[in-house]
């Protein structure tokens, strides 16, 4: 926590931070106004409840649930238990950024049986835009590898976002770029999101900004609207005046 709130700090960075409400809670004192609090919610155990989701959005001590790893668990995008918590985040207009694409390579055979790559499928959210247009709803990880699929579901509803997370760093430089690029040439640019996995490795953040700054093919527009203007447009962001 120590070295990542350095990183944030040296390089300007505000972050989601996701975990357990106890994890998030230490992670806003030591980080102050750069911390940005989420939790995630599990349809397979009911927890947290959409009850106590509801009161922790409005005692302001979550501001967005995320990461929702269902992906992980074989529990697709519009499965049916997902509903209660979609209807309680477009009610309380909070964002809601759920894992579609990669896994650690091979998961399914050493830490989550469950985990299909084909669940990457951004179409999978079409019912769920539909059924809540006003839902924010952002794809973590770009629906990597399904880039057709990622495309169309973007032209078809403009309301939803992605975030670049693990794929920024951990795979060879020419796939992240040319991933990238596709959405980009697609006329996407102004809904992709910074995003760095950075869970047990802080310098995967630095990895991560560095990927974006480094790209050739990037416009120094489109880099800030990745690294900075997109996510705080779709997270509404307040200027920011660091501690």
């Amino acid at each position: 926590m120590q070295r990542t709130i350095q990183i944030m700090n040296a390089r300007n960075v505000v972050g989601l931070v996701s975990g357990s409400l106890e994890v998030v809670d230490r992670w806003r004192e030591a980080g102050g106004s750069r911390i940005l609090p989420s939790i995630a919610f599990d349809p397979k155990s009911g927890k947290p409840t959409v009850d106590e989701l509801r009161r922790l959005v409005l005692e302001k001590r979550v501001a967005a649930f995320a990461e929702i790893v269902t992906q992980l668990d074989g529990v697709a995008a519009n499965d049916p238990r997902m509903e209660p918590y979609y209807a309680l985040a477009e009610e309380l207009d909070v964002p809601v950024g759920i894992h579609m694409g990669p896994g650690p390579p091979g998961v399914s055979y050493f830490g989550a049986p469950d985990y299909r790559i084909r669940l990457s499928s951004l179409l999978l959210l079409e019912d769920v835009l539909t059924r809540h247009p006003k839902l924010r709803i952002w794809a973590m990880h770009a629906g990597w590898p399904l880039a057709d699929e990622a495309v169309a579901a973007l032209y078809a509803h403009p309301q939803l976002y992605v975030d670049i997370g693990t794929i920024s760093y951990a795979f060879p430089r020419k796939e992240f770029y040319g991933y990238l690029q596709r959405l980009i040439d697609a006329g996407f640019e102004s809904r992709i999101m910074f995003g760095s996995d950075e869970m047990v490795w802080p310098d995967a953040l630095s990895a991560a900004i560095d990927s974006v700054l480094n790209a050739p093919s990037l416009t120094r527009q489109q880099k800030r609207a990745i690294l900075y203007d997109n996510a705080a447009r779709f997270l509404r962001l307040k200027p920011f005046a660091p501690r």
